[in-house]
């Protein structure tokens, strides 16, 4: 199986920003080994370059980045082809690591979908922008995977127990609840989306951040649904357990409870335990440590039943219908 990046990631230098453009419109973007391995290239060798910012933006309005390609990793470990896996896990991983660390701002512009991979990308720089298209997940438990690029270090660093609840859940942020989370720092109408790298161009001196508020409109943080429901958010999902988690949204009995429930149900159980776990862990340790966590559960989850069967169900047969693996089948498989 080849995976050739050419054309799907367009990079170069304007005026002192540099400018990585995701290409790759029919797969809303997802990211493939290619092109995470081209856009590190790129971030290796500009870090001797004098860069006022790196901007990183999607070329259409439909994605900013869907996430990785995981329906190829799907098929990766149908054919048992272990190395092709690691080789983009470990890629994607080491590129979230420098993002991280970058000597020079990045800017990421998220307008329509940002999910896994896309989120990677984006959070670990200092500057996320958000349109009012942008739409920001990490919806990993429906598909029997888990939150990874890092999510287990960024999710519990949200306040209270809002990682944990976009973490098991799935939630999908509009840009109001991004900024409320702080997923995202900034907000530009999709408008003068355009208009950001000319704009720090123009001003190589100035703080990002002052340029950044100068192109930003009326903010739409008031807005946020997550807001309205944070008490509830943190009682429910600051739980010491799963099944604590859901007694206590059925004690709320409100129609957020009652929507957690649903998407709560509807996930891998596989994946929401060791999401849990994970993101438990990931309160107490760096950036480097979480990575490397993630890397070595990514080498057995990808060949579970739970992961091929949710990949299937999501972006192979579309029928969003996935037969879980529950731990009353494992049991029934027992021997007497």
């Amino acid at each position: 199986m080849t995976d050739s990046a050419e054309n799907d990631v367009l990079i170069d230098v304007h005026r002192g920003v540099g400018r990585i453009l995701l290409n790759r419109p029919k797969g809303l973007n997802a990211l493939t080994t290619g092109m995470v391995a081209a856009i590190d290239r790129a971030l290796v060798a500009w870090e001797g370059t004098p860069l006022s910012a790196v901007v990183f933006a999607g070329s259409e309005a439909k994605a900013f980045c869907a996430g990785g390609d995981i329906r190829t990793i799907r098929e990766y470990s149908l054919a048992g082809d272990a190395d092709a896996s690691e080789r983009f896990f470990a890629t994607e991983y080491k590129l979230n690591a420098r993002i991280a660390a970058y000597p020079v701002p990045i800017v990421s512009l998220i307008d329509g979908v940002c999910m896994g991979g896309g989120l990677g990308l984006s959070v670990h720089g200092a500057f996320r922008v958000v349109t009012e298209k942008a739409v920001l997940a990490m919806p990993e438990t429906g598909i029997g995977f888990f939150p990874d690029i890092g999510a287990s270090y960024f999710l519990p660093r949200l306040p209270g127990a809002i990682g944990m609840y976009l973490g098991l859940t799935g939630h999908r942020l509009d840009a109001a609840d991004a900024l409320y989370t702080g997923l995202a720092t900034h907000f530009v109408p999709r408008d003068s989306l355009d208009a950001v790298a000319d704009a720090l161009a123009d001003d190589p001196g100035a703080p990002v951040d002052a340029v950044l508020n100068r192109l930003a409109g009326c903010s739409p943080v008031a807005g946020s649904g997550l807001a309205k429901v944070r008490g509830e958010v943190d009682w429910a999902f600051g739980a010491p357990a799963l099944g604590e988690i859901e007694t206590r949204l059925h004690h709320l009995g409100t129609p957020w409870a009652a929507a957690a429930l649903t998407a709560l149900e509807a996930a891998s159980p596989q994946s929401l335990e060791i999401t849990h776990a994970l993101l438990t862990r990931g309160r107490q340790q760096t950036l480097r440590q979480c990575l490397d966590t993630e890397l070595a559960l990514t080498r057995t989850v990808i060949r579970t039943p739970d992961f091929l069967e949710g990949v299937r169900a999501a972006l192979v047969d579309k029928d969003r219908s996935p037969a879980w693996r529950r731990a009353a089948d494992d049991a029934r498989s027992q021997p007497a």
